[in-house]
């Protein structure tokens, strides 16, 4: 089988900048990669990453009140205030959910909230930016990230992203808190120096990780690699697959060749 992706005839250009979960997708698959940046080909949000959309905008909305009106009544008021935007979008219209799917996917939102209010107080948060869009050139590479939240904890500038998913096992710790670390990486070469960095997740725990030149170091020298990986991609428009498991959730396995093998569907000559 050629490694390399089928396109649909797009000419592949470097992009202005990379963000956390673009480099992240070319690392997995070079040809999602293409599929999705090159060919624009769609690539839908499923429940659980609109679940976290809802869940994130009544985070945003909550924290930019003031400390004494952070409540979980008042936190009630924003969520019912945002849920038309999100019942309105066409991503969450294509998921086809009935009535009583929808009241569970609300419900599933105020769960999380509810988690939310028992892993911290956000009267005691000092919230410096939410959704701030941070722009950097990190070791020759344009970067680009929306940053859930900054704030100051003590003398601190802390980087602060919610996750709605499973926190991952000691063994995936690391990789998941490059993202921050760019962030803070980010933010430096923009003038402020966060002491931390960490992880939200939702109902289950935060990770954490002290920020250094060490750690920050690492993973923009490991943004750059993929930086040069995809510039060498992009001139020989070649985009080799990754197949695996992967393939099972990916939005193109199915334009894909080795994408369809894995899924055990016919290729054609």
């Amino acid at each position: 089988m050629a490694a390399e992706a089928a396109g649909t005839g797009s000419t592949p250009s470097m992009p202005r900048y990379i963000s956390p979960s673009a480099a992240g997708t070319f690392r997995r698959c070079p040809a999602r990669w293409r599929y999705r940046y090159v060919d624009r080909l769609p690539d839908p949000p499923g429940r659980p990453a609109l679940l976290g959309t809802f869940v994130h905008r009544i985070l945003e909305e909550l924290l930019e009140l003031e400390p004494d009106r952070r409540s979980p009544e008042e936190a009630r008021v924003v969520a019912r205030r945002v849920w038309p935007e999100m019942a309105s979008s066409a991503d969450f219209a294509a998921l086809g959910l009935d009535e009583g799917e929808q009241r569970r996917f609300r419900w599933d939102g105020w769960h999380l909230m509810e988690a939310y209010f028992r892993m911290e107080d956000p009267a005691a948060v000092r919230v410096v930016h939410n959704e701030q869009r941070v722009r950097a050139v990190l070791e020759g590479v344009p970067f680009m990230g929306i940053i859930d939240r900054v704030e100051r904890v003590g003398d601190d500038i802390v980087v602060t992203d919610y996750k709605t998913g499973k926190a991952p096992t000691a063994r995936y710790e690391g990789e998941r808190l490059e993202q921050v670390l760019l962030y803070a990486a980010a933010l430096a070469a923009n003038g402020s120096e966060p002491g931390r960095a960490r992880l939200m997740y939702l109902g289950n725990r935060t990770i954490e990780v002290e920020v250094s030149e060490e750690g920050t170091s690492q993973v923009v020298e490991a943004l750059a690699g993929t930086w040069a990986e995809l510039t060498e991609s992009v001139g020989a428009d070649e985009f080799p697959t990754r197949p695996g498991r992967q393939c099972s959730w990916c939005p193109y396995a199915e334009v894909c060749p080795d994408g369809r093998l894995q899924l055990g569907l016919p290729v054609s000559a």
